[in-house]
């Protein structure tokens, strides 16, 4: 039972993502997403969208980073992907929250999980390449469809956002350059400014 009680205890912790909130806002703008939700579509994306990973993916293990990969803001909070001063303290944070939280569950799965949320924050493989395209690609699309929305809250630039999506490709070339077409450009020369 011991085994089952770490688990639940798991569980039920990593239920406080839910009250996660991003800077991100839903498609209709109406308001804005948690963490949870982030996790969710990511997944749901994953599945459709892994015929454009630049190579064959394991699908499981992607989608499987990509529902973790931010279990961690339990602990350290969501750092906003414009806000410098935050990204400054951010692998700090997000360490000692993952050894706390991967540190709930029984020795072999908390090791397997954290080996997936470094391999997601490594970026080497595959795997964690598409994930991060898609944890890269969510965001454009869905800033997109509310008009830029959090872009503008937040001053953000098209330097920012090219900057932020710097490796965005290496997941996915078809899928950066659909989103910055169709997801990026349609902003340039309304709200967002070159640098």
């Amino acid at each position: 039972m011991e085994r089952l009680d770490q688990q639940f205890a798991f569980l039920r912790e990593i239920d406080r993502e839910k009250k996660i909130v991003r800077q991100t806002y839903l498609a209709d703008g109406s308001r804005k997403e948690g963490d949870a939700e982030h996790a969710w579509h990511l997944a749901i994306m994953t599945l459709l969208l892994s015929e454009y990973a630049n190579e064959e993916i394991d699908v499981l293990k992607t989608v499987s980073m990509v529902l973790i990969h931010d279990l961690v803001e339990i602990d350290a909070g969501d750092t906003y992907a414009y806000d410098a001063a935050g990204a400054q303290t951010q692998r700090e944070r997000e360490l000692k929250a993952a050894e706390r939280i991967f540190g709930l569950l029984p020795e072999d799965q908390g090791k397997k999980m954290r080996m997936l949320w470094d391999e997601f924050e490594g970026r080497e493989t595959p795997e964690a390449k598409f994930a991060r395209t898609m944890d890269c690609v969510q965001p454009t699309m869905l800033n997109d469809a509310s008009k830029g929305k959090s872009w503008l809250e937040h001053g953000v630039h098209l330097g920012q956002v090219l900057g932020r999506n710097a490796r965005t490709a290496e997941g996915s070339e078809v899928l950066w350059d659909y989103a910055r077409t169709h997801f990026v450009e349609p902003h340039v020369g309304k709200e967002l400014k070159a640098d």
